[in-house]
């Protein structure tokens, strides 16, 4: 199927896409009109009339800023944070009389800062800006003219440029199809990229432009298009173009859209319509949903509580220093006489005290705004971005089959990754693998395949009894000659009744025949031969329809060959028993698609028989079928819900013969019908099919399996015991979705099921009487009553005993459940239940349903699926992980985090998860604690120097607390703590729990690390001043002043929150040993070097440490003792706590302290400080057996 033998086949006659000979009508006539003004000259782009429309160019940019913007919009980004934004307003006052600092000291921190962010910001915008580049720069083949095509970059392409695009190469703008190498001008477009499905779609261009195949053709090509302007809708697209003097309409069969690739197809020509940021693709681009976790929201009201702290210590001073300044002056006697109060400035004015307080708050204000840590925010980022890396670099979550690794896609949710307390999951290709397999079918009545799958394997376990397969005698043998065969991707079929041609002894082998013949016609694969091996591959819309034409090869019916009309295969000759070629002639392509739920093919053979061969749900194909047809419904039937009961997708085949007459009235009609270009031309396409598709003979029924994918069940089982609940959101079957549950052990054997749905007498009567409004009342009145009963009967089981519940409910009924009213109960119902399973659910159902949840709890969603129907439950979720698998990248490109299997969502949530969030949760505290312990030894000083508004330390001390003396231990604790090792995460994955219930990051813990900090700076500041208030610093009898006094109360803070970082850290490594130790060391070595700059610029530090602290015993014994004496409280409640009341993480440290971790009943007496009662998962199951067995020994005894 190479080069010319593509170009022979007219797929138009065939399929139910229109030839290109339509004429105008209604949906054409708005041209010209407002929003469809847009005219382009093909072949003609450089033409005045086509420059004066000033259309975009085609290269895009995706980057947040431009050279131009980014210092204005990066500055406003970093000063909408409201500590950024205060640090700006106290730096501007730095520069008044009002500053008890230098401004210098104040700026440069604030610069240090937002420059480090701004500087993150630009990194991450300069990969997007590489991306770009890259993308702009493909190269593509344009009509440079003559008929000479040249390469040019994608960015150079105008519109209406004239481009050839070959054989998997993307489309480098939304391109008019002018010609393919097929000779009606088809071409297949994957469109993986824009909706996120893999199956192939058909374009067709124009029959007036189909026949230029050669460069040449297009030296004088002219055409004009007009069309509609840039807009979103992929699916639609109006316009004509003038060819010729003649006008000809266009539709969206005709527009190949950018970023979709040309597959099957050698090459195409197209005239660019649409280029850039007016493309389809680039107006669908929407920014991402901002998402924030918790943790961070928490932090931000935290600032706005220390906001409160500053202002309420800053009026209160200003009270006392007004009342202060007041009485400085009385009767002309001076009380503090060293503030000249008789001949003073505004700031210290016995006369104009209430100024003088007032200008002392602003002073105190800018004074205690070390309460606020500057370096908050860009340390968090920092860690953030690293924690992000290692996600990516986790070996363990690194898929090899797929070369796959996780991909945090965004840093801001690793916290709320610790903190799930709902995940909301797709079932397709999420929990299973969607890579069809043909394991079962029914044929004439007869069940065929001995393949068991995981539903099977989970009845089994279920039921404790060993599976029972048909099997006839002697067939070990022939199964295992089977068994050792190279496995077949799509095939997992074994029966040697069927097998190797043995068909031809069974009793309906004429059945049989007509069976896998209609396998191997109806569909719509391209058969691909390898030239070197000659082994056959195909290309179809979906994985279902591939098992089919694989699984009639593998059964003696190899479809090898498909031309402009017809089929061949070779087939076993029952008389012969030898492979003959067989060609069929292909006369039309019924297509499949939701509402019809079947596809059918008319083909005549080589008798001349006209035969229609249809396959299709068992709910629209039973009722087509013919009075003589339905000889084995009731068999087939039968083993379709047990099909179904498996977890197996089924389809009824049937067939029927036409004749000649029937056939071509049936041609004329569905020829009109497809060449029509009015609005409901796709149903009359489905009204004409309708008719031919009745009267079937029923041939049997397929089975195919889309298996579990590795590790499901057993994650399931350690999410479950983390006290995570799981809903599977799926559009499939009730029967298939119940099953698959059973399968990953969602459900289990003695819950109880509470199934809501619309299948009661009275509605179905009232819907066959067609009267909608009294159906939609009806039906709401039935699902409220259903979910009022289903919480009575929760309500009284929760009373009397532990029986778990599992509530599933299909689309139709969810559409009730979810309206306003309603709601509410339904989610208290929800909530109660183990177990939440909504079959035929919608894409836009499954956002709603997630809205729901997150909203109605309050708590953190994560959903998980892979497909373009799951995007909007992506965006709708706290957080959204994306399945790289085989249905597209559209799920991941709009997802926080990627992984390649469900099965890693156990490593990512109860490692990472509970990691990020304890790190960031003790970092914020730290945080907290050492700016409280800082900024309160500043207050004390304050009331010590009756509110003069002097500060304790140097103005570089201040300056330099936050980004150099106490940032880098605080970093590495983000970054490398582990209160537990991987191992212990998901050996007690209990400890999960920890985030849910946000035990490490409640207002009582955070409140008492700064109690915590106000502890350590009183005990600091009084322990300092004290211990050098009367005797002499040295050995020449001098006492201490601000500047010894403030040098040594700033060593004692330095030591005290860095060695309290060092007693909070659980696990060490060598980067925090060297931060901490280093930062301790750093200090005295910024004394050295800063006290040797002049005295202008080091004031009160001059020489301070090498001419008096460091010769001082006094220094040394106070820094000793006081630090020391400061981290004894701290000291001992860890120790009673960790002693006396564990919490669960210091329990699991204990038990690997003291060497029990492989003490099965001290890990089991760990475990039993579990939160809650397990519900679902396999260790649910076992539990609820050994209770079962318990129960029935009790039974036996009495």
């Amino acid at each position: 199927m190479k080069g010319g033998k593509r170009r022979k086949l007219h797929f138009s006659k065939i399929y139910s896409f229109a030839c290109g000979r339509q004429s105008f009508e209604e949906d054409h006539s708005q041209i010209g009109g407002r929003g469809y003004s847009r005219v382009v000259f093909c072949n003609e782009p450089d033409i005045l009339e086509a420059e004066n429309r000033d259309y975009a160019d085609n290269s895009v940019r995706s980057t947040k800023y431009t050279l131009a913007t980014f210092l204005p919009k990066s500055l406003f980004e970093q000063f909408r944070r409201v500590a950024n934004f205060y640090f700006l307003v106290t730096g501007t006052l730095a520069f008044t009389p009002l500053a008890p600092y230098i401004a210098v000291s104040a700026i440069v921190p604030l610069i240090i800062v937002v420059g480090a962010s701004m500087i993150k910001e630009g990194i991450e915008d300069w990969r997007r800006k590489k991306q770009d580049i890259e993308v702009n720069n493909r190269l593509v083949k344009v009509h440079k003219g003559d008929g000479v095509f040249e390469f040019t970059a994608w960015k150079n392409l105008k519109v209406g440029d004239i481009v050839k695009v070959v054989k998997d190469e993307f489309f480098p703008a939304d391109l008019l199809l002018l010609s393919s190498s097929y000779e009606d001008a088809v071409c297949y477009v994957e469109t993986m990229n824009l909706d996120g499905e893999t199956n192939l779609k058909l374009k067709q261009g124009l029959e007036v432009t189909s026949s230029m195949h050669d460069d040449l053709y297009f030296r004088d090509f002219k055409a004009t298009v007009k069309c509609e302007d840039p807009n979103a809708n992929l699916y639609s697209f109006v316009g004509s173009t003038e060819f010729e003097g003649k006008q000809y309409p266009l539709s969206h069969r005709q527009l190949l859209l950018r970023d979709s690739k040309l597959r099957n197809t050698d090459f195409i020509f197209g005239a660019v319509i649409f280029t850039g940021h007016d493309t389809k693709v680039i107006q669908n681009s929407t920014d991402p949903p901002s998402k924030r976790s918790k943790v961070e929201r928490k932090m931000d009201k935290i600032i706005y509580f220390l906001f409160c702290i500053l202002f309420l210590m800053a009026s209160v001073g200003s009270v006392f220093f007004g009342i202060s300044t007041k009485d400085d002056l009385e009767n002309g006697l001076m009380k503090r006489w060293y503030l000249r109060p008789d001949d003073s400035t505004i700031f210290f004015d016995p006369k104009r005290s209430p100024s003088a307080a007032i200008f002392h708050c602003l002073t105190a204000l800018m004074l205690y705004g070390f309460f606020i840590p500057i370096s908050l925010y860009v340390s968090i980022e920092i860690v953030k971005v690293l924690q992000s890396i290692f996600i990516n670099q986790d070996i363990h979550m690194y898929y090899e089959e797929a070369d796959k690794p996780a991909r945090a896609r965004t840093s801001n949710l690793n916290e709320e990754l610790g903190q799930v307390d709902t995940i909301l999951s797709d079932k397709t290709g999420t929990l299973t693998c969607n890579s069809m397999e043909f394991i079962k079918c029914s044929i004439a009545g007869v069940p065929y395949g001995r393949g068991v799958t995981e539903v099977e394997k989970a009845m089994n376990k279920r039921s404790s009894s060993p599976l029972i397969h048909e099997q006839d005698s002697g067939s070990d043998d022939v199964r295992d000659s089977t068994v050792t065969k190279a496995p077949i991707k799509g095939f997992n079929f074994t029966d040697e009744r069927i097998m190797n041609g043995n068909w031809v002894n069974e009793p309906h082998a004429e059945v049989i025949q007509k069976f896998f013949r209609l396998l191997a016609t109806c569909h719509t694969a391209i058969p691909e031969v390898d030239e070197d091996t000659g082994n056959i591959s195909y290309e179809a819309e979906s994985p279902d329809e591939a098992a089919f034409v694989i699984a009639a090869r593998e059964l003696g019916f190899e479809f090898y060959k498909r031309t402009q009309t017809s089929l061949s295969m070779y087939e076993l000759d029952p008389v012969s028993g030898k492979k003959v070629e067989r060609m069929y002639k292909l006369l039309n392509v019924l297509e499949f698609n939701s509402l019809r739920k079947r596809m059918s093919v008319i083909v005549k053979d080589e008798e001349g028989k006209i035969f229609l061969f249809c396959k299709g749900a068992d709910s629209v194909m039973l009722e087509r079928l013919a009075k003589n047809g339905r000889e084995f419904e009731e068999k087939t039937l039968e083993h379709v819900q047990e099909y179904a009961d498996a977890g197996l997708r089924t389809l009824i085949l049937a067939y029927c013969e036409l004749d000649e007459e029937a056939y071509r009235e049936f041609d004329e009609k569905f020829s009109l019908a497809k060449n029509s270009i009015r609005a409901d031309r796709e149903t009359l396409i489905d009204e004409v099919s309708d008719k031919i598709e009745r009267n079937l003979i029923l041939l049997g029924a397929t089975a195919v399996e889309d298996k579990l994918q590795n590790g499901v069940p057993d994650c399931v089982d350690k999410l479950a015991q983390a006290g995570i609940k799981i809903w599977v959101l799926t559009g499939d079957k009730m029967e298939t979705a119940i099953n698959i549950g059973y399968a990953c052990s969602l459900l289990r054997q003695g819950m109880k099921q509470i199934i809501i749905h619309l299948d009661s007498p009275d509605i179905q009567a009232l819907e066959k009487a067609g009267e909608k409004i009294a159906i939609a009342k009806a039906s709401r009145e039935n699902i409220q009553r259903q979910i009022s009963e289903a919480t009575a009967q929760l309500s009284v089981s929760r009373g009397t005993c532990q029986q778990a519940f599992a509530l599933i409910i299909d689309g139709k009924s969810l559409a009730y459940a979810l309206e306003d009213d309603m709601k509410n109960i339904f989610l208290e119902l929800a909530l109660n239940c183990a177990s939440v399973i909504c079959c035929r659910s919608s894409p836009k159902q499954k956002a709603l349903v997630t809205r729901l949840v997150k909203s109605g709890t309050g708590k953190t969603t994560l959903a998980i699926g892979d497909g373009a129907n799951d995007v909007g439950m992506l965006q709708e979720a706290d957080i959204g992980i994306g399945i790289s698998g085989v249905e597209g990248m559209q799920a991941v490109m709009s997802s926080d985090i990627a992984i390649a299997q469900f099965r890693y969502l156990e490593r990512l949530l109860l490692v990472h998860g509970h990691w990020c969030y304890r790190r960031i949760s003790s970092m914020i505290c730290y945080f907290f604690y050492k700016n409280v312990t800082f900024g309160f030894t500043l207050f004390l000083y304050e009331v010590y120097a009756s509110f003069s508004g002097t500060p304790a330390y140097n103005d570089w001390f201040l300056s330099l607390y936050n980004v150099f003396f106490s940032s880098l231990p605080v970093i590495a604790l983000g970054v490398f703590d582990q209160d537990v090792s991987a191992r212990y995460c998901l050996k007690f994955p209990q400890l999960y729990q920890q985030g849910v219930q946000n035990v490490l990051f409640s207002w009582r813990r955070i409140l008492t690390w700064m109690l915590n900090g106000f502890t350590s700076a009183i005990i600091i500041f009084f322990f300092c001043t004290k211990a050098m208030e009367l005797q002499a610093f040295d050995e020449e009898g001098r006492t201490a002043g601000r500047d010894i006094l403030g040098a040594t109360m700033y060593t004692c803070v330095v030591w005290v929150v860095n060695l309290q970082m060092a007693l909070a850290i659980s696990y060490f490594t060598l980067i925090q040993h060297i931060f901490i130790w280093g930062t301790i060391a750093f200090w005295y070595l910024f004394l050295l070097i800063y006290g040797a700059m002049p005295p202008g610029f080091s004031k009160n530090a001059y020489y301070v440490f090498i001419e008096t602290l460091a010769p001082s015993p006094m220094f040394w014994l106070v820094t000793f003792f006081v630090v020391i004496s400061t981290l004894i409280p701290y000291f001992s409640y860890s120790a009673l706590q960790m002693r006396f009341f564990p919490m669960y993480h210091e329990a699991i440290q204990w038990l690997r302290y003291e060497g029990k971790a492989n003490d099965p009943e001290y890990c089991a007496l760990v475990r039993q400080r579990s939160l809650g009662r397990v519900t679902v998962g396999s260790t649910a199951r076992l539990e609820a057996k050994k209770a079962n067995h318990s129960k029935n020994r009790t039974s036996n005894l009495k």
